[in-house]
């Protein structure tokens, strides 16, 4: 058997994302998905500029603005000088943001239980060497293996 990986990868990039999406309406998420897109960026790659942070969240500028003034009000980000240029600020996420996006992950594979408790143990190792596969091949933003 010639697996075609272009459309392994299609079709993985597919279910992945229905996958998020019954998640999150599963779960009962009233947050945009860019806030915890925005969280998840921050926490996986550290403090950077707000341009950056909307490039790599793939929100606009003015968006990326309000996102974090949002997460700011809820504690869940911080602004801090920008030690290489005092007149710019970074954007890092807070014990509180951090707090937040795994109860939110938590959350997430809660609502997913259901359809998943009943696989058996050969189907739940398969599902473990896909996410160990995925974690190795697959590096954050900066270019840093996650």
């Amino acid at each position: 058997m010639t697996t075609d990986l272009h459309q392994l990868l299609g079709d993985l990039f597919a279910v992945s994302h229905r996958l998020t999406r019954v998640a999150a309406r599963a779960a009962g998420g009233k947050e945009s998905p860019a806030v915890w897109r925005t969280l998840s960026v921050l926490s996986s790659t550290g403090p950077m500029r707000l341009g950056e942070l909307a490039e790599l969240s793939r929100v606009s500028q003015p968006t990326a603005t309000n996102l974090v003034a949002t997460l700011a009000a809820r504690g869940w980000v911080e602004r801090q000088a920008d030690a290489g240029d005092a007149r710019v600020s970074v954007i890092q996420v807070t014990v509180a943001g951090e707090e937040a996006l795994a109860g939110w992950r938590s959350a997430l594979a809660t609502a997913m239980l259901p359809l998943f408790s009943s696989l058996p143990e050969s189907d739940l190792e398969t599902l473990e060497r896909a996410v160990t596969i995925m974690r190795e091949r697959v590096v954050n933003e900066r270019g840093i293996t996650s």
